[in-house]
């Protein structure tokens, strides 16, 4: 069996980074972990490497070390309990000359090793004696095939070993073409059906992915391995659910193939066009379609599931397309620390990436193989619409904004996209909002915490909404003393807004309130100062500067070594004392 999870790659020095990101390169999705103060460039940093191991390891993670065999073991070695369940572990020599295999032969190790040898030009140190004398793995078949009495396939081999000889019956390229002594008259057989069959020790039954299960109505699981069950065909043997575009929201779908393990698929009207023209109902022709066969498939009464059987094992990757998912991301202000764990695995999973030139060069080596559809920081409404139209053709979109994308950023673009000009192919997407820390949450933390009792936001744009409403706004945030976090407050062509704004707080504020200049945080150049509000200029700012301004209450405290916290007291009151 082989493993669908993406591997773990783990270094412990710098000097072990390019092996691994060279590995990388034939493993996608795969992350990289790195020893933390000894590592730079890492997806993910560690500071105990044992915990970290054995953390994946439980989770089902294959792992590669970057380093030698005898850590790796005596690290997981109080973990082993059941080889039909642990993952791949490999160990790879700092320099990329030796690829070891050490566990998870049930689930592909060896095949894991030799596609890391072939991209790092060595060979593969596979020491198990089936594998070298029969040049096939039957404990860890290729994709497209399921053994389904691992439990027996000991005793199978050793026999192997021993002499005996083995029939086939049935198809299977990657036996018939490797080293087993076949023989028609065998004792042992190897037997290759997507039926229902009873194993016995003398034989090994593969059952290949040859069968398709098309829904285009919401049913229940129960029914549909009814139906498997009434076919007598096996669970193992399902490939794909497989279904009308217009069902991609259909819970029904995704969740038989949850239950079985396998992909969604999806069929356009178009492609389905011809076998509904000839009476086919969707479920049938999503089945037909999806086989590649005239034949009729099998359909219960209400024809909202068929099932059809291909003549051989189908790989749905080449059918239809997945389930589109856009996913709008913020990154943070700019220092990739400040980047969410679940904006980093979808940056990871992610086949495009959309956004403003300056953010996506944001997310570094996580861009690395992506499409990356760029434009100018104004074409919001065009962004959108390219992400929208990208993932109803079944790509995994990622909208990058900095900061939180829901905070003057691409969420609300996309969202008004959505709802404005609604293309019937945008219903099928997945869009999901994964936030960041906002430039103001990062400024306030910068100097202390200014934002720590009631505040608002205030964009000093108005290119998208007229200055006479911005100008009530600040007026009402100022009486109603709110912290006021300013964004966009200076550009080229807008110098005299900040200037007004400043004059409309003095009206409610102090000259000395105190006020928070941040600016390229988390960027080359960030720099983050103290002033009072009647020293805030247009000079003082940029397009790149977020500004805190305090309440009433807001205060200062200049420290012993020269710099000054801003913070604002939980207790809104006259009186100081705690």
């Amino acid at each position: 069996m082989m493993t669908k999870t993406a591997p773990a790659v783990v270094v412990l020095g710098e000097n072990s980074v390019a092996v691994a990101r060279k590995m990388m390169s034939v493993l996608p999705g795969a992350t990289l972990y790195g020893l933390a103060g000894r590592t730079s460039e890492v997806d993910v940093s560690f500071t105990s490497f044992g915990e970290t191991l054995r953390e994946l390891f439980a989770e089902g993670t294959p792992l590669i070390g970057i380093c030698a065999a005898g850590i790796l073991i005596r690290t997981l070695a109080p973990m082993l309990s059941d080889k039909r369940q642990e993952p791949p572990v490999l160990a790879v020599a700092e320099d990329g000359s030796a690829v070891v295999p050490l566990l998870g032969g049930l689930n592909g190790v060896n095949d894991l090793a030799r596609r890391i040898a072939e991209a790092l030009n060595v060979k593969a140190a596979i020491t198990t004696t089936g594998d070298i004398r029969f040049r096939t793995a039957l404990l860890s078949p290729p994709p497209g095939y399921n053994l389904a009495n691992p439990d027996n396939a000991k005793t199978f081999i050793s026999d192997l070993l021993a002499g005996a000889q083995v029939k086939l019956e049935g198809t299977a390229p990657w036996l018939s073409n490797s080293q087993l002594p076949i023989d028609p008259n065998g004792d042992l057989t190897i037997q290759i059906t997507e039926r229902l069959v009873t194993p016995a020790p003398n034989r090994l039954v593969y059952h290949p992915a040859t069968v398709a299960i098309a829904i285009n109505h919401i049913v229940d699981i129960a029914s549909v391995q009814q139906l498997l069950a009434d076919a007598k065909l096996a669970p193992a043997s399902v490939a794909g659910i497989f279904a009308p575009l217009t069902a991609a929201t259909n819970p029904a779908i995704h969740a038989v193939a949850s239950t079985f393990g396998v992909p969604v698929r999806l069929f356009t009207s178009n492609q389905l066009e011809s076998l509904l023209s000839q009476g086919y109902s969707p479920a049938q022709a999503a089945a037909i379609a999806a086989t590649g066969t005239s034949a009729q498939p099998i359909t219960p009464s209400s024809s909202q599931i068929a099932i059809a059987i291909a003549p051989k094992p189908i790989n749905p990757s080449t059918i239809g397309q997945p389930r589109g998912h856009l996913a709008i991301v913020g990154t943070g202000p700019g220092a990739s620390q400040w980047m969410s764990p679940e904006v980093r695995e979808i940056l990871k999973s992610a086949t495009d990436l959309v956004g403003y030139k300056t953010y996506l060069d944001l997310v570094g080596s996580l861009a690395d193989g992506k499409r990356r559809h760029e434009s100018d920081n104004r074409e919001e409404i065009a962004r959108a619409k390219v992400a929208l139209d990208l993932a109803a053709q079944g790509r995994y979109v990622a909208v990058v904004s900095s900061g939180d994308p829901g905070i003057y950023a691409m969420a609300t673009a996309v969202f008004e996209v959505l709802d404005y000009y609604n293309k019937p192919e945008w219903d099928s997407i997945d869009i999901h909002v994964a936030p960041g820390i906002s430039a103001m949450q990062a400024a306030a933390a910068t100097i202390g915490a200014p934002l720590g009792h009631d505040f608002c936001a205030i964009s000093l744009s108005d290119i998208l909404k007229p200055w006479s409403i911005i100008e009530q706004r600040i007026a009402a945030a100022a009486q109603a003393d709110f912290v006021i976090a300013f964004y966009n407050p200076v550009s080229k062509e807008r110098t005299w807004q900040l200037a007004q704004a400043r004059d409309i707080l003095l009206r409610y504020r102090s000259p000395d309130t105190p006020v928070v200049l941040a600016r390229n945080l988390g960027r080359p150049g960030q720099a983050v100062k103290v002033i009072t509000l009647e020293e805030l200029m247009p000079a003082v700012a940029d397009m790149r500067t977020v500004i805190l301004v305090g309440s009433t209450q807001t205060r200062t405290i200049q420290r012993s070594n020269g710099s000054i916290s801003v913070y604002t007291p939980r207790r809104y009151t006259e009186d100081k004392e705690i």
